[in-house]
């Protein structure tokens, strides 16, 4: 699933070229391509699927040559992730009705990958024998409202246990009730399922959803008309909401696999490497005095920057816009782009 904003990341998220399709860290991979990279090592690439909007299939194609091209679908609209698991199931039923799938972000950050592999080949091989729909759960190191949480039935016989709850980003105190709890993960929104299973899901309990899909024909030419037409109609509700925490066969395996959504810049901090001060810094013309703690990004690899006496500061400059925030205030930088929005001519940095 590739076809996000990143809104936080700005402003080197940008609607027309957003977070998945940057090297956030540093690696000389953007986002997409990492995750590419590790599922490819399990997963034949005829059989990787990319889901994105309509604006960033060509951003896709150039960055993942090696993926069939038709296998990089765009939507035409953004209508949140139960429509875009429903399309991917009825083009992957079509060549294989009896196929395993995994579901993944494109712009998530897995450092153990060889524990998540192990984690990805139990699950395929549980959901080959049974009717379970199964999602990763990380084990959480903090009470993190930037998150959702999943309440498992505590097995300690078994690698996978039964799914109770799920819980969107709740509020600090709850969170900290989730953790001291101990029968709480983060939904790290990695999803196993067979079609079988999801189809018969989405039949149980998003049956007007998987109607308008089933008009369609896949893998063929009249398939980009008919789901253009049926688009505008499309509920926009998440995999979450609308089956997931419904459903009684969800199972979650729990996993230590190093995992971050890098869904802020003071995550991407955290996971950067970083210097003798503490300063996360991906640009090599940048001079820093009497600071620790930031993270600097630099677009312009010509351009040398000073910085002097900030701490625990963002500071992201690029060829359209500057942003100089402090960390803490990471989770505003979605309310600034709304507020550039709303400036005379705005949309034109975003």
């Amino acid at each position: 699933m590739a076809g996000g904003i990143g809104s936080r990341f700005w402003p080197m998220s940008t609607q027309k070229f957003p977070k998945q399709f940057h090297d956030i860290l540093g690696t000389g991979r953007t986002m997409i391509q990492q995750t590419f990279d590790r599922i490819s090592q399990i997963i034949p690439v005829e059989n990787i699927y990319v889901i994105t909007n309509q604006e960033y299939v060509e951003l896709t194609i150039q960055q993942l040559p090696e993926v069939p091209v038709s296998n990089i679908v765009g939507e035409p609209a953004m209508k949140n992730t139960s429509a875009c698991n429903l399309y991917m199931a009825k083009k992957i039923e079509a060549v294989n009705a009896n196929a395993n799938v995994i579901v993944m972000p494109a712009d998530h950050l897995i450092l153990k990958e060889k524990s998540f592999l192990d984690k990805i080949e139990l699950a395929f091989d549980i959901v080959s024998k049974n009717d379970y729909l199964v999602t990763l759960g990380i084990t959480p190191t903090r009470p993190d409202t930037g998150y959702g949480y999943i309440q498992f039935i505590q097995n300690k016989e078994e690698p996978i246990s039964k799914v109770k709850t799920f819980t969107e980003k709740p509020n600090l105190e709850i969170a900290k009730s989730f953790i001291e709890s101990g029968d709480f993960l983060w939904n790290a929104g990695i999803f196993i399922w067979s079609t079988k299973s999801i189809l018969k899901a989405f039949k149980k309990y998003l049956l007007e959803m998987l109607n308008q899909f089933n008009s369609c024909e896949y893998n063929c030419e009249a398939e980009k008309e008919c789901i253009a037409m049926i688009y505008p109609t499309v509920s926009k509700i998440s995999i979450d909401n609308g089956i997931l925490e419904k459903a009684n066969n969800v199972y979650v395996i729990p996993a230590n696999i190093g995992w971050s959504d890098l869904g802020t810049w003071t995550s991407v901090y955290t996971n950067a490497n970083k210097n003798d001060d503490n300063n996360a810094i991906s640009s090599k013309n940048v001079l820093t005095y009497n600071s620790k703690g930031n993270v600097i990004r630099i677009k312009n690899q010509n351009k040398a920057a000073v910085i002097d006496g900030l701490k625990n500061y963002i500071v992201v400059d690029t060829e359209k816009a500057l942003l100089i925030c402090p960390r803490d205030n990471d989770q505003l930088i979605k309310d600034y782009v709304q507020d550039l929005k709303n400036l005379k001519k705005g949309e034109r940095f975003m």
